[in-house]
């Protein structure tokens, strides 16, 4: 290690594959067709390089075939670089594929115990968990049952379990954080930040913008073997997501920006970017309060509304309506949209506005600023127009952290 800081360390890492363009399975078969012989070297990393601290959490993103996976597999020594170097400093615990190793005639039990010595656990160790893992399973009724009579859900929750309760110092996810049900999900996630609160250092490969920014520190974008962006998820999200969106075939008319309203917007924000296919755009958003005045500074628990007025290009339906709020640092406190909340698609064929109101808003006191989106069935932006105002929220109060939560204390 270069630096005791970092628990992760790769430099100038190259891995290519071999794709045959018709590979002989038998010795014959090579040996009469030449062609079967035939190959093309396809580079999926291409001389990169990054570091991870200890304790940071760090997500990598990019399109299906960019590499993600393939530099978790490195991590883990599944596969190792045609050139260049990869330090660990730690235990590591994967999640990639969930189950690898679990024998189908073997009981929930034996296997816990044969996946775990695979991450590198004594006996001992696995016996000091097993009570934990199993709990966390929720299989309790079925776990000396053999493995081949469990659901699909079932296996890869017990997988899931076994995998976060090893005690690693470094733990990399590939996209399996969508195991079981809602509620199962919802303690998979919980368990997450847990383990990333006691410090251990997570590196999370997922194509949900929401998920990384929500555990993870630091984005690192991969394009094409290559990084194309690294730092604050939020910005490079938007960095991607605008990217992606001007690949669509759909989706080739770029928005210009437009000026921001007097009324609710500082004129020192002018460069946000905004992306869509323009057949509806959004002319503003105005930020009132209870009154339904403009307004940009609110005390905490003050009722806030948010005006979006859009102007129809081309008539579209199936179409829904979306705001999120950050934090000035980029920390996505809140957002939601139209299909979520219960409601129904929107036809749009004339100009029109729409609001939200929060009741009650106990942010913080400091700088927020809005996202809005107009998107239509399939998830494509038609326009999604980063930044388009901000507010301030005061308090006498200097809590930390996001929001505030009603509480008391007593003896």
């Amino acid at each position: 290690m270069t630096d005791a800081g970092n628990a992760i360390e790769v430099r100038n890492v190259t891995k290519k594959f071999r794709i045959y363009h018709d590979k002989g399975k038998m010795l014959k078969e090579r040996a009469i067709s030449r062609k079967r012989n035939l190959y093309d070297e396809h580079h999926v990393l291409n001389d990169i390089s990054f570091n991870v601290k200890k304790g940071e959490a760090v997500g990598l993103i990019g399109q299906n075939g960019c590499g993600k996976s393939t530099t978790l597999k490195l991590l883990t020594r599944i596969m190792y670089p045609d050139s260049g170097t990869i330090e660990i400093s730690g235990r590591v615990s994967s999640l990639l594929e969930l189950g690898a190793g679990f024998h189908p005639d073997l009981s929930g039990r034996e296997n816990i115990y044969i996946n775990a010595s695979i991450f590198g656990l004594t006996r001992h160790e696995i016996d000091s968990r097993l009570g934990e893992i199993i709990a966390f399973s929720e299989l309790e009724e079925f776990i000396d049952n053999p493995v081949r009579t469990y659901s699909s859900g079932m296996y890869m929750r017990l997988a899931f379990a076994v995998a976060i309760n090893v005690n690693a110092d470094i733990l990399l996810i590939d996209e399996i954080l969508a195991v079981g049900d809602v509620n199962f999900q919802a303690k998979c996630f919980n368990k997450l930040m847990e383990i990333k609160n006691n410090g251990t250092t997570v590196v999370l490969v997922s194509h949900s913008a929401s998920q990384v920014e929500s555990v993870c520190d630091r984005a690192i974008w991969i394009h094409e073997g290559n990084i194309r962006g690294d730092g604050k998820p939020y910005e490079i999200n938007q960095e991607y997501l605008m990217f992606m969106d001007k690949k669509r075939k759909t989706l080739t008319k770029e928005i210009p920006n437009q000026k921001y309203n007097s009324e609710n917007t500082d004129n020192d924000v002018t460069d946000k970017k905004r992306f869509g296919t323009g057949e509806t755009l959004f002319e503003s958003c105005i930020v009132c309060n209870r009154d339904g005045e403009p307004k940009k500074y609110f005390g905490q628990g003050d009722i806030i509304t948010f005006k979006m007025n859009y102007k129809v290009i081309f008539p579209i339906d199936e179409c829904y309506f979306g705001l999120s709020i950050f934090r000035s640092d980029g920390i996505r406190c809140y957002g939601t949209n139209t299909y979520v909340d219960g409601k129904n698609y929107y036809t749009l064929v004339e100009n029109g506005s729409i609001e939200i109101t929060f009741d009650d808003v106990q942010l913080l006191k400091g700088q927020y600023y809005v996202d809005i989106c107009i998107s239509k069935k399939g998830d494509i932006f038609v326009d999604y127009w980063a930044g388009i105002c901000k507010f301030e929220v005061f308090s006498s109060q200097n809590d930390i952290g996001i929001m505030a939560i009603k509480h008391k204390w007593g003896n």
